[in-house]
């Protein structure tokens, strides 16, 4: 039995969401003919009290989508150093939208309200004009830490007072509303563009969902098939999407709790240093210099278990609907006495 803890994107979708992808009814969405994308994407932005959504393939697509849509050459992107956007989507701002980017400091990727106004430039022909403001949430490199709606709301009013574009990566938003108790219409008014994967702990197997206005997806529309992110017969992949939304939300609190256990446990663990606050499907932990990360890595790969390195001694583990209670069991048992 493998044990999988690499990432929540390697879930494997349900007998009963492939029943519902070979059932699913298709068109060419390029022509804005497919029924269940339409339906997908319909769902999804009422869901956020948004006017409309867009399929995509990736949240990595629906993101830089985003970006270039509120940006022009030459702006420049607030985000905290360890956004998805900027680390893990190989120089998109800079490529896709020749823009440049701000680096804040957050609180494990969550960035402070006081932080944004002394970082937006003033206007001047030798500075970048600061257009967009983005946040993730959940934050992958914090740990799954989550941004409260007080926090959201006070990030947005300073977007609109000065006039910048408000994104949200939401590739986890769903484990921060379950986790809050949050409903998603909320979120509704906050944000300019909301982009959420459907890919990861709701489990279906591919696709994003880019949330914004009419005019918004329009041309988002346009940037997807720029960027050869349009799709024929997609509705196979948006049916997962509409069976996860229905099926796999509330259990993400499942996954949480399993987080939970693993750092509880680690935190008991002499060869542990630190473990970030789990607060959501996230663990990720320091080992103590005597433990080298690739001899911890090797050691689990020999009991069938993967986490991965996440940096100098850093490690993370996500649980997600692949890993059930007895698989945690397992973990626990080799993480207590394995080392």
């Amino acid at each position: 039995m493998r044990i999988d803890l690499l990432s929540d994107t390697l879930t494997k979708p349900t007998p009963t969401m492939l029943e519902a992808m070979f059932n699913a009814k298709v068109g060419d969405d390029v022509f804005d003919e497919d029924p269940t994308i339409k339906e997908l994407e319909s769902k999804m932005a009422a869901m956020f009290g948004m006017e409309a959504g867009l399929f995509c393939p990736s949240g990595t697509m629906s993101n830089q989508i985003a970006i270039k849509v509120h940006t022009r050459p030459m702006d420049e992107v607030i985000c905290d150093r360890s956004s998805h956007i900027y680390n893990y989507e190989a120089g998109g701002i800079a490529f896709n939208s020749a823009c440049s980017v701000r680096l804040l400091d957050g609180d494990r990727g969550r960035i402070a309200p006081e932080d944004i106004v002394p970082n937006i430039n003033p206007t001047d022909i030798h500075r970048t004009h600061t257009s967009l403001l983005s946040i993730e949430n959940t934050c992958n490199r914090g740990g799954g830490s989550i941004y409260s709606l007080e926090h959201m709301r006070a990030l947005s009013s300073i977007a609109r007072e000065n006039k910048l574009k408000f994104h949200l990566d939401g590739a986890r938003l769903f484990n921060a509303l379950v986790k809050t108790s949050i409903k998603p219409i909320a979120l509704n008014g906050l944000f300019d563009s909301i982009s959420i994967c459907l890919s990861k702990g709701l489990g279906a197997p591919v696709g994003t969902v880019l949330l914004g206005s009419f005019a918004f997806i329009s041309e988002a529309k346009r940037i997807r098939k720029v960027y050869g992110g349009a799709m024929r017969q997609a509705g196979y992949l948006a049916a997962a999407g509409l069976y996860a939304l229905e099926h796999h939300i509330e259990r993400l609190k499942d996954d949480h709790d399993r987080a939970t256990r693993l750092g509880d446990c680690l935190e008991k663990q002499a060869y542990v240093e630190e473990v970030f606050p789990v607060e959501t499907n996230i663990v990720i932990f320091r080992l103590d210099h005597r433990l080298s990360l690739n001899d911890f890595i090797n050691k689990l790969a020999e009991h069938n278990i993967r986490g991965i390195g996440f940096g100098p001694q850093l490690i993370r583990f996500v649980t997600h609907l692949d890993v059930d209670d007895h698989m945690i069991d397992e973990v626990i048992k080799v993480l207590e006495n394995e080392f």
